[in-house]
């Protein structure tokens, strides 16, 4: 009867105010971690002045370019609706939102650290999902004149090396031509004989 009580003890102690307290706190840190200031750093990354107030070589100057006519790609996209840096910025679905917003985090700590590097290098390769989330019927049309967005997942399944969809499409690149989307015609035929000389033969 003495080991029911005190085992009846031990169980009530879980509910005691410290345990309650420390539940309580962990469930709040968890919501205001993991929910609310994630969900606040987004609003404010749907905001370019916001992006371009840390990165500030040569983003500041992209930012700039966004506001009057298009000179390049990006400046292009924001002519057409695809105004904020976090739309091209980010993979798709909210996962790829989310770990762009994490990205910026570790940004946001380098830069107030005082070891941020200016201009800003892109550590990770831009992936072709940020393009495909408004692009994806790009490979869709089988004909000659669209040869190298139809056979480009072929090379880049034979050679590391590959092209991307920023190989040719520089988004912030100034050199390119209006009348053919923007696009540095020496560059872009450059990385078609890469093409043509990996897979061209096979």
């Amino acid at each position: 009867m003495v080991k029911k009580l005190g085992r009846a003890t031990k169980s009530t102690n879980f509910w005691s105010r410290k345990n309650i307290l420390l539940f309580g706190g962990a469930a709040l840190a968890v919501i205001v971690f993991g929910l609310v200031i994630p969900f606040t750093a987004m609003q404010f990354e749907n905001h370019n002045s916001f992006c371009a107030s840390c990165h500030t070589q040569d983003e500041e100057k992209f930012y700039q370019q966004s506001l009057v006519a298009p000179v390049d790609l990006a400046s292009f996209h924001e002519s057409k609706g695809a105004s904020r840096c976090i739309d091209c910025h980010t993979g798709p679905t909210i996962i790829g939102r989310y770990g762009g917003l994490m990205a910026g985090a570790t940004d946001l700590i380098s830069y107030f650290s005082g070891h941020y590097p200016q201009p800003a290098a892109l550590e990770v390769p831009y992936p072709d999902a940020n393009c495909l989330k408004c692009h994806a019927d790009i490979a869709q049309k089988q004909e000659f004149n669209n040869h190298f967005h139809v056979f480009l997942a072929r090379w880049q399944a034979v050679d590391k090396n590959a092209a991307t969809c920023v190989s040719c499409h520089a988004s912030h690149d100034s050199t390119g031509a209006v009348k053919i989307g923007y696009l540095n015609e020496k560059a872009t035929v450059a990385i078609c004989q890469q093409c043509h000389s990996s897979v061209g033969g096979e």
